[in-house]
Protein backbone atom coordinates (compact mmCIF):
# COMPACT_ATOMS: atom_id res chain seq x y z
CA UNK A 1 0.00 0.00 0.00
CA UNK A 2 2.93 2.36 0.67
CA UNK A 3 4.10 2.02 -2.94
CA UNK A 4 0.56 2.65 -4.17
CA UNK A 5 0.26 5.76 -1.99
CA UNK A 6 3.56 7.15 -3.24
CA UNK A 7 2.69 6.45 -6.86
CA UNK A 8 -0.63 8.27 -6.59
CA UNK A 9 1.14 11.51 -5.58
CA UNK A 10 3.07 11.75 -8.84
CA UNK A 11 1.79 13.66 -11.85
CA UNK A 12 -0.46 11.61 -14.17
CA UNK A 13 1.20 10.39 -17.33
CA UNK A 14 -0.08 8.75 -20.50
CA UNK A 15 1.29 5.79 -22.42
CA UNK A 16 1.54 6.04 -26.21
CA UNK A 17 -1.40 4.45 -28.01
CA UNK A 18 -0.20 1.19 -29.55
CA UNK A 19 -2.99 1.35 -32.13
CA UNK A 20 -0.98 -0.09 -35.03
CA UNK A 21 -0.19 -3.28 -33.12
CA UNK A 22 -2.54 -6.17 -34.11
CA UNK A 23 -2.81 -7.07 -30.41
CA UNK A 24 -4.53 -3.73 -29.81
CA UNK A 25 -7.57 -5.25 -31.58
CA UNK A 26 -7.50 -8.64 -29.83
CA UNK A 27 -10.91 -8.88 -28.17
CA UNK A 28 -9.81 -11.51 -25.65
CA UNK A 29 -6.94 -9.37 -24.38
CA UNK A 30 -9.20 -6.33 -24.39
CA UNK A 31 -11.81 -8.07 -22.23
CA UNK A 32 -9.11 -9.26 -19.81
CA UNK A 33 -7.84 -5.71 -19.34
CA UNK A 34 -11.38 -4.35 -19.04
CA UNK A 35 -12.14 -6.88 -16.30
CA UNK A 36 -8.99 -5.85 -14.44
CA UNK A 37 -9.75 -2.12 -14.67
CA UNK A 38 -13.47 -2.54 -13.99
CA UNK A 39 -12.61 -4.44 -10.81
CA UNK A 40 -10.45 -1.54 -9.63
CA UNK A 41 -13.23 0.94 -10.50
CA UNK A 42 -15.79 -1.21 -8.65
CA UNK A 43 -13.66 -1.11 -5.53
CA UNK A 44 -13.21 2.66 -5.71
CA UNK A 45 -16.35 4.24 -7.23
CA UNK A 46 -15.03 7.81 -7.00
CA UNK A 47 -16.10 8.55 -10.59
CA UNK A 48 -19.76 7.61 -10.20
CA UNK A 49 -20.98 11.19 -10.70
CA UNK A 50 -18.92 12.03 -13.80
CA UNK A 51 -20.83 10.33 -16.61
CA UNK A 52 -23.10 7.39 -17.32
CA UNK A 53 -20.32 4.81 -17.87
CA UNK A 54 -19.67 4.34 -14.19
CA UNK A 55 -23.29 4.02 -12.99
CA UNK A 56 -23.86 1.46 -15.77
CA UNK A 57 -20.77 -0.49 -14.69
CA UNK A 58 -21.66 -0.45 -11.01
CA UNK A 59 -25.28 -1.47 -11.68
CA UNK A 60 -24.04 -4.40 -13.77
CA UNK A 61 -21.82 -5.48 -10.89
CA UNK A 62 -24.42 -4.98 -8.17
CA UNK A 63 -27.07 -6.85 -10.13
CA UNK A 64 -24.81 -9.82 -10.99
CA UNK A 65 -24.97 -13.14 -9.15
CA UNK A 66 -21.56 -12.67 -7.53
CA UNK A 67 -21.92 -8.89 -7.02
CA UNK A 68 -18.37 -8.68 -8.35
CA UNK A 69 -17.00 -7.93 -11.81
CA UNK A 70 -16.50 -11.64 -12.52
CA UNK A 71 -20.29 -12.00 -12.46
CA UNK A 72 -20.81 -9.54 -15.33
CA UNK A 73 -21.20 -11.01 -18.81
CA UNK A 74 -18.46 -9.89 -21.18
CA UNK A 75 -21.01 -8.81 -23.79
CA UNK A 76 -22.36 -6.33 -21.23
CA UNK A 77 -19.00 -4.58 -21.15
CA UNK A 78 -20.07 -2.81 -24.35
CA UNK A 79 -22.84 -1.06 -22.39
CA UNK A 80 -20.13 0.69 -20.40
CA UNK A 81 -18.12 1.51 -23.52
CA UNK A 82 -21.11 3.02 -25.30
CA UNK A 83 -21.62 5.57 -22.51
CA UNK A 84 -18.03 6.88 -22.57
CA UNK A 85 -17.43 9.95 -24.71
CA UNK A 86 -13.76 10.39 -23.77
CA UNK A 87 -14.09 13.60 -21.77
CA UNK A 88 -10.92 12.52 -19.89
CA UNK A 89 -12.15 13.90 -16.57
CA UNK A 90 -11.90 10.57 -14.75
CA UNK A 91 -8.23 10.30 -15.69
CA UNK A 92 -7.23 13.83 -14.70
CA UNK A 93 -9.64 14.83 -11.94
CA UNK A 94 -10.74 11.71 -10.05
CA UNK A 95 -8.77 8.50 -10.51
CA UNK A 96 -5.98 7.89 -7.94
CA UNK A 97 -4.65 4.89 -9.87
CA UNK A 98 -3.49 6.46 -13.13
CA UNK A 99 0.09 5.91 -14.36
CA UNK A 100 2.69 6.00 -12.87
CA UNK A 101 0.67 4.22 -10.16
CA UNK A 102 1.43 0.50 -10.30
CA UNK A 103 -2.22 -0.30 -11.10
CA UNK A 104 -1.81 1.66 -14.34
CA UNK A 105 -5.44 2.65 -14.94
CA UNK A 106 -6.28 4.78 -17.98
CA UNK A 107 -10.04 4.36 -18.28
CA UNK A 108 -10.58 6.74 -21.25
CA UNK A 109 -7.92 5.16 -23.41
CA UNK A 110 -9.16 1.68 -22.51
CA UNK A 111 -12.61 2.78 -23.69
CA UNK A 112 -10.99 4.18 -26.84
CA UNK A 113 -9.36 0.81 -27.49
CA UNK A 114 -12.72 -0.90 -27.02
CA UNK A 115 -14.34 1.53 -29.45
CA UNK A 116 -11.59 0.83 -31.97
CA UNK A 117 -12.09 -2.95 -31.60
CA UNK A 118 -15.83 -2.56 -32.02
CA UNK A 119 -15.42 -0.30 -35.04
CA UNK A 120 -13.05 -2.76 -36.72
CA UNK A 121 -15.45 -5.63 -36.04
CA UNK A 122 -18.78 -3.96 -36.80
CA UNK A 123 -18.17 -0.60 -38.40
CA UNK A 124 -20.68 2.08 -37.42
CA UNK A 125 -24.27 3.00 -38.21
CA UNK A 126 -25.10 5.41 -41.03
CA UNK A 127 -26.13 7.94 -38.39
CA UNK A 128 -22.88 7.74 -36.46
CA UNK A 129 -20.77 7.89 -39.62
CA UNK A 130 -22.75 10.92 -40.78
CA UNK A 131 -22.60 12.77 -37.46
CA UNK A 132 -18.83 12.32 -37.28
CA UNK A 133 -18.20 13.30 -40.92
CA UNK A 134 -18.13 16.96 -40.01
CA UNK A 135 -16.23 18.18 -43.07
CA UNK A 136 -18.64 16.55 -45.52
CA UNK A 137 -21.83 17.48 -43.68
CA UNK A 138 -20.67 21.06 -43.16
CA UNK A 139 -19.73 21.51 -46.81
CA UNK A 140 -23.09 20.20 -48.03
CA UNK A 141 -25.24 21.95 -45.44
CA UNK A 142 -23.31 25.18 -45.93
CA UNK A 143 -24.22 25.55 -49.61
CA UNK A 144 -26.25 28.77 -50.10
CA UNK A 145 -30.02 28.07 -50.04
CA UNK A 146 -29.29 24.58 -48.69
CA UNK A 147 -28.12 26.07 -45.39
CA UNK A 148 -31.38 27.98 -45.02
CA UNK A 149 -33.43 24.86 -45.73
CA UNK A 150 -31.40 22.75 -43.29
CA UNK A 151 -31.68 25.36 -40.55
CA UNK A 152 -35.43 25.68 -41.05
CA UNK A 153 -36.00 21.92 -41.05
CA UNK A 154 -33.92 21.50 -37.88
CA UNK A 155 -36.38 23.83 -36.11
CA UNK A 156 -39.49 22.14 -37.51
CA UNK A 157 -41.19 19.81 -34.98
CA UNK A 158 -42.70 17.54 -37.63
CA UNK A 159 -39.38 17.08 -39.40
CA UNK A 160 -37.57 16.53 -36.11
CA UNK A 161 -40.01 13.76 -35.24
CA UNK A 162 -39.28 12.10 -38.57
CA UNK A 163 -35.55 12.59 -38.04
CA UNK A 164 -35.76 10.91 -34.64
CA UNK A 165 -37.75 7.92 -35.89
CA UNK A 166 -35.81 7.43 -39.11
CA UNK A 167 -32.30 8.57 -38.26
CA UNK A 168 -31.97 8.35 -34.48
CA UNK A 169 -31.39 12.06 -33.75
CA UNK A 170 -33.42 13.09 -30.69
CA UNK A 171 -36.22 15.54 -31.47
CA UNK A 172 -35.37 17.77 -28.50
CA UNK A 173 -31.63 17.98 -29.10
CA UNK A 174 -30.41 21.40 -30.19
CA UNK A 175 -28.78 21.05 -33.59
CA UNK A 176 -26.19 23.55 -34.84
CA UNK A 177 -27.03 26.14 -37.45
CA UNK A 178 -25.10 26.18 -40.72
CA UNK A 179 -23.69 29.29 -42.38
CA UNK A 180 -23.24 29.61 -46.12
CA UNK A 181 -20.28 31.97 -45.63
CA UNK A 182 -17.76 30.04 -43.51
CA UNK A 183 -15.23 31.58 -41.16
CA UNK A 184 -12.38 30.84 -43.55
CA UNK A 185 -13.98 33.22 -46.09
CA UNK A 186 -14.56 35.94 -43.51
CA UNK A 187 -10.94 36.43 -42.43
CA UNK A 188 -8.31 38.39 -44.33
CA UNK A 189 -4.91 36.90 -43.43
CA UNK A 190 -2.13 39.04 -41.90
CA UNK A 191 0.52 37.18 -43.84
CA UNK A 192 2.95 40.09 -44.05
CA UNK A 193 2.35 41.54 -40.59
CA UNK A 194 5.17 42.12 -38.14
CA UNK A 195 4.97 40.41 -34.75
CA UNK A 196 6.37 41.04 -31.30
CA UNK A 197 7.29 37.94 -29.27
CA UNK A 198 6.39 37.64 -25.58
CA UNK A 199 7.76 34.74 -23.58
CA UNK A 200 7.12 31.53 -25.56
CA UNK A 201 4.58 33.27 -27.84
CA UNK A 202 5.79 34.63 -31.14
CA UNK A 203 3.02 37.21 -31.60
CA UNK A 204 1.54 35.76 -34.77
CA UNK A 205 -0.88 32.85 -34.97
CA UNK A 206 -2.43 30.50 -37.45
CA UNK A 207 -6.14 30.14 -36.74
CA UNK A 208 -7.18 26.50 -37.16
CA UNK A 209 -10.82 27.30 -37.89
CA UNK A 210 -12.20 23.82 -37.01
CA UNK A 211 -15.27 22.25 -38.63
CA UNK A 212 -17.65 23.70 -36.04
CA UNK A 213 -16.03 27.13 -35.96
CA UNK A 214 -15.92 27.31 -39.73
CA UNK A 215 -19.50 26.34 -40.62
CA UNK A 216 -21.55 26.46 -37.40
CA UNK A 217 -20.08 29.25 -35.26
CA UNK A 218 -18.12 31.67 -37.44
CA UNK A 219 -18.97 34.61 -35.15
CA UNK A 220 -16.79 33.27 -32.32
CA UNK A 221 -13.92 32.91 -34.77
CA UNK A 222 -14.39 36.46 -36.00
CA UNK A 223 -14.45 37.69 -32.39
CA UNK A 224 -11.25 35.75 -31.66
CA UNK A 225 -9.50 37.38 -34.60
CA UNK A 226 -10.72 40.84 -33.51
CA UNK A 227 -9.47 40.32 -29.94
CA UNK A 228 -6.09 38.99 -31.06
CA UNK A 229 -5.53 41.80 -33.54
CA UNK A 230 -6.60 44.35 -30.92
CA UNK A 231 -3.70 42.99 -28.86
CA UNK A 232 -1.20 43.30 -31.67
CA UNK A 233 -1.24 39.62 -32.62
CA UNK A 234 -1.15 38.86 -36.34
CA UNK A 235 -3.59 36.19 -37.52
CA UNK A 236 -3.46 34.09 -40.67
CA UNK A 237 -5.17 30.96 -41.99
CA UNK A 238 -3.71 27.75 -43.32
CA UNK A 239 -4.21 27.21 -47.04
CA UNK A 240 -6.41 24.21 -46.24
CA UNK A 241 -7.52 22.17 -43.26
CA UNK A 242 -9.47 19.04 -42.49
CA UNK A 243 -11.37 18.06 -39.36
CA UNK A 244 -8.93 17.62 -36.46
CA UNK A 245 -10.13 14.00 -36.17
CA UNK A 246 -11.72 14.11 -32.73
CA UNK A 247 -15.21 12.97 -33.87
CA UNK A 248 -13.76 9.92 -35.63
CA UNK A 249 -11.43 9.34 -32.68
CA UNK A 250 -14.42 9.12 -30.34
CA UNK A 251 -16.08 6.72 -32.78
CA UNK A 252 -13.03 4.44 -32.74
CA UNK A 253 -12.26 5.00 -36.43
CA UNK A 254 -8.54 5.54 -35.99
CA UNK A 255 -7.76 5.09 -39.68
CA UNK A 256 -9.93 8.14 -40.44
CA UNK A 257 -8.01 10.06 -37.77
CA UNK A 258 -4.78 9.06 -39.51
CA UNK A 259 -6.05 10.36 -42.87
CA UNK A 260 -6.93 13.74 -41.36
CA UNK A 261 -3.52 13.86 -39.68
CA UNK A 262 -1.78 13.38 -43.03
CA UNK A 263 -3.42 16.60 -44.28
CA UNK A 264 -3.22 18.78 -41.19
CA UNK A 265 0.14 17.98 -39.64
CA UNK A 266 2.47 18.69 -42.60
CA UNK A 267 0.65 21.97 -43.28
CA UNK A 268 0.66 23.15 -39.65
CA UNK A 269 4.23 21.98 -39.04
CA UNK A 270 5.36 24.02 -42.05
CA UNK A 271 3.69 27.12 -40.65
CA UNK A 272 5.29 26.50 -37.25
CA UNK A 273 8.67 26.32 -39.01
CA UNK A 274 7.94 29.75 -40.50
CA UNK A 275 7.41 31.25 -37.07
CA UNK A 276 3.67 30.93 -36.56
CA UNK A 277 1.97 29.75 -33.37
CA UNK A 278 -1.35 27.91 -33.71
CA UNK A 279 -4.69 28.45 -31.96
CA UNK A 280 -8.11 26.84 -32.38
CA UNK A 281 -11.43 28.09 -30.94
CA UNK A 282 -12.72 24.61 -29.99
CA UNK A 283 -11.06 22.92 -26.96
CA UNK A 284 -11.51 19.42 -28.39
CA UNK A 285 -9.49 20.34 -31.46
CA UNK A 286 -6.71 21.84 -29.34
CA UNK A 287 -6.64 18.67 -27.24
CA UNK A 288 -6.44 16.51 -30.36
CA UNK A 289 -3.22 18.21 -31.44
CA UNK A 290 -1.81 18.63 -27.92
CA UNK A 291 -2.49 15.14 -26.60
CA UNK A 292 -4.15 12.50 -28.75
CA UNK A 293 -2.17 12.76 -31.98
CA UNK A 294 1.15 12.88 -30.08
CA UNK A 295 0.10 9.69 -28.26
CA UNK A 296 -0.87 8.06 -31.56
CA UNK A 297 2.38 9.18 -33.21
CA UNK A 298 4.95 9.48 -30.39
CA UNK A 299 7.93 9.34 -32.77
CA UNK A 300 6.70 11.78 -35.42
CA UNK A 301 8.72 15.03 -35.18
CA UNK A 302 6.12 17.05 -37.08
CA UNK A 303 3.35 15.96 -34.70
CA UNK A 304 5.56 17.06 -31.79
CA UNK A 305 6.26 20.35 -33.54
CA UNK A 306 2.54 21.09 -33.94
CA UNK A 307 1.88 20.01 -30.33
CA UNK A 308 4.44 22.50 -29.07
CA UNK A 309 3.07 25.33 -31.23
CA UNK A 310 -0.61 24.71 -30.36
CA UNK A 311 -2.40 26.91 -27.80
CA UNK A 312 -5.82 27.39 -26.33
CA UNK A 313 -6.79 31.01 -27.19
CA UNK A 314 -7.04 32.13 -23.57
CA UNK A 315 -3.83 30.32 -22.67
CA UNK A 316 -2.16 32.35 -25.39
CA UNK A 317 -3.64 35.66 -24.26
CA UNK A 318 -2.68 35.08 -20.61
CA UNK A 319 0.88 34.23 -21.63
CA UNK A 320 1.00 37.55 -23.44
CA UNK A 321 -0.37 39.24 -20.31
CA UNK A 322 2.34 37.63 -18.17
CA UNK A 323 4.97 39.34 -20.32
CA UNK A 324 3.20 42.71 -20.48
CA UNK A 325 1.83 42.38 -24.01
CA UNK A 326 -1.91 42.36 -23.36
CA UNK A 327 -4.24 45.34 -23.36
CA UNK A 328 -6.19 45.69 -20.11
CA UNK A 329 -8.07 48.80 -21.20
CA UNK A 330 -11.66 47.60 -21.16
CA UNK A 331 -14.57 49.87 -22.04
CA UNK A 332 -17.49 47.72 -20.88
CA UNK A 333 -18.02 45.77 -17.65
CA UNK A 334 -19.60 42.35 -18.05
CA UNK A 335 -21.46 42.12 -14.74
CA UNK A 336 -22.24 38.59 -13.60
CA UNK A 337 -20.91 35.85 -15.88
CA UNK A 338 -21.63 32.15 -15.44
CA UNK A 339 -18.67 30.50 -17.13
CA UNK A 340 -18.65 26.76 -17.85
CA UNK A 341 -15.15 25.31 -18.22
CA UNK A 342 -15.21 22.77 -21.04
CA UNK A 343 -13.89 19.30 -20.17
CA UNK A 344 -11.43 19.20 -23.06
CA UNK A 345 -10.00 22.51 -21.92
CA UNK A 346 -9.76 21.46 -18.27
CA UNK A 347 -7.71 18.38 -19.12
CA UNK A 348 -5.09 20.39 -21.04
CA UNK A 349 -3.39 21.15 -17.70
CA UNK A 350 -3.20 24.88 -18.38
CA UNK A 351 -5.35 26.09 -15.48
CA UNK A 352 -8.51 28.25 -15.68
CA UNK A 353 -7.11 30.73 -18.19
CA UNK A 354 -10.49 31.85 -19.49
CA UNK A 355 -11.63 32.80 -16.00
CA UNK A 356 -8.33 34.57 -15.32
CA UNK A 357 -8.74 36.57 -18.52
CA UNK A 358 -12.35 37.59 -17.86
CA UNK A 359 -11.48 38.55 -14.29
CA UNK A 360 -9.27 41.31 -15.68
CA UNK A 361 -12.42 43.12 -16.81
CA UNK A 362 -13.53 45.65 -14.15
CA UNK A 363 -16.95 45.24 -12.52
CA UNK A 364 -17.14 41.62 -13.62
CA UNK A 365 -18.00 38.66 -11.40
CA UNK A 366 -17.17 35.17 -12.70
CA UNK A 367 -18.98 32.05 -11.49
CA UNK A 368 -16.77 29.14 -12.58
CA UNK A 369 -18.66 25.89 -13.25
CA UNK A 370 -16.44 22.81 -13.42
CA UNK A 371 -18.89 20.05 -14.31
CA UNK A 372 -19.35 18.22 -17.59
CA UNK A 373 -22.15 19.50 -19.82
CA UNK A 374 -22.72 16.00 -21.22
CA UNK A 375 -22.72 17.19 -24.83
CA UNK A 376 -19.66 15.62 -26.48
CA UNK A 377 -20.70 16.71 -30.00
CA UNK A 378 -22.75 13.58 -30.76
CA UNK A 379 -23.78 12.06 -27.41
CA UNK A 380 -26.30 14.85 -26.75
CA UNK A 381 -28.03 14.54 -30.11
CA UNK A 382 -28.46 10.76 -30.29
CA UNK A 383 -31.92 9.39 -29.57
CA UNK A 384 -30.66 6.86 -27.04
CA UNK A 385 -28.42 9.23 -25.08
CA UNK A 386 -29.92 12.73 -25.30
CA UNK A 387 -31.90 12.46 -22.07
CA UNK A 388 -28.87 11.01 -20.29
CA UNK A 389 -26.79 13.92 -21.55
CA UNK A 390 -29.32 16.39 -20.15
CA UNK A 391 -29.18 14.57 -16.81
CA UNK A 392 -25.40 14.98 -16.77
CA UNK A 393 -25.84 18.66 -17.64
CA UNK A 394 -28.43 19.33 -14.93
CA UNK A 395 -25.93 20.46 -12.23
CA UNK A 396 -24.40 22.92 -14.72
CA UNK A 397 -27.81 24.25 -15.72
CA UNK A 398 -28.88 24.61 -12.09
CA UNK A 399 -25.70 26.54 -11.30
CA UNK A 400 -26.46 28.98 -14.10
CA UNK A 401 -30.00 29.44 -12.82
CA UNK A 402 -28.77 30.04 -9.26
CA UNK A 403 -26.24 32.61 -10.38
CA UNK A 404 -28.81 34.56 -12.47
CA UNK A 405 -26.04 35.94 -14.69
CA UNK A 406 -25.98 38.75 -17.21
CA UNK A 407 -24.08 36.41 -19.52
CA UNK A 408 -23.34 32.69 -19.64
CA UNK A 409 -21.34 30.45 -21.91
CA UNK A 410 -18.53 27.95 -22.37
CA UNK A 411 -15.26 27.65 -24.26
CA UNK A 412 -17.04 24.80 -26.06
CA UNK A 413 -19.84 26.38 -28.09
CA UNK A 414 -21.72 23.07 -28.17
CA UNK A 415 -21.66 22.90 -24.37
CA UNK A 416 -23.01 26.43 -24.31
CA UNK A 417 -25.93 25.43 -26.51
CA UNK A 418 -26.54 22.41 -24.28
CA UNK A 419 -26.90 24.78 -21.32
CA UNK A 420 -29.23 27.06 -23.28
CA UNK A 421 -31.30 24.04 -24.27
CA UNK A 422 -31.58 22.99 -20.63
CA UNK A 423 -32.51 26.48 -19.46
CA UNK A 424 -35.26 26.67 -22.06
CA UNK A 425 -35.93 30.35 -21.31
CA UNK A 426 -35.05 31.80 -24.70
CA UNK A 427 -31.67 33.13 -23.60
CA UNK A 428 -28.61 32.47 -25.73
CA UNK A 429 -25.13 31.33 -24.81
CA UNK A 430 -22.20 33.66 -25.48
CA UNK A 431 -18.69 32.42 -26.11
CA UNK A 432 -16.11 33.86 -23.66
CA UNK A 433 -14.09 35.27 -26.57
CA UNK A 434 -17.21 37.16 -27.67
CA UNK A 435 -17.60 38.51 -24.14
CA UNK A 436 -13.99 39.65 -24.24
CA UNK A 437 -14.61 41.52 -27.48
CA UNK A 438 -17.65 43.11 -25.88
CA UNK A 439 -15.54 44.17 -22.90
CA UNK A 440 -12.93 45.72 -25.19
CA UNK A 441 -15.69 47.51 -27.13
CA UNK A 442 -14.19 46.63 -30.50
Amino acid sequence: MEAAREGSLEAPTRHPLDWKNPEFYDEGKLFAEMERVFDICHGCRRCVSLCQSFPVLFDLVDESETMEVDGVAKDDYWKVVDQCYLCDLCFLTKCPYVPPHEWDVDFPHLMLQAKAVKYRQQGASVRDKTLTSTDTVGSLAGIPVVSGVVNALNKNKTFRGILEDGFGVHKDAKLPEYHSKPLRKRITPDDGATAEPAGPTRGKVVLFATCYGNRNDPKSGEDLVAVFRHNGIAVTLADQEKCCGMPKFELGDLEAVAKAKEVNIPMLAGLADRGWDIVAPVPSCVLMFKQELPLMYPDDPDVAKVRDAMYDPFEYLMLRHKYGKLSTEFKNPLGKVAYHAACHQRVQRIGPKTREMLQLVPETEIELIERCSGHDGTYAVKKESHELSMKIARPVINKVKQHAPDHYGSDCAMAGHQIANGLGDGTETEHPISLLRLAYGI
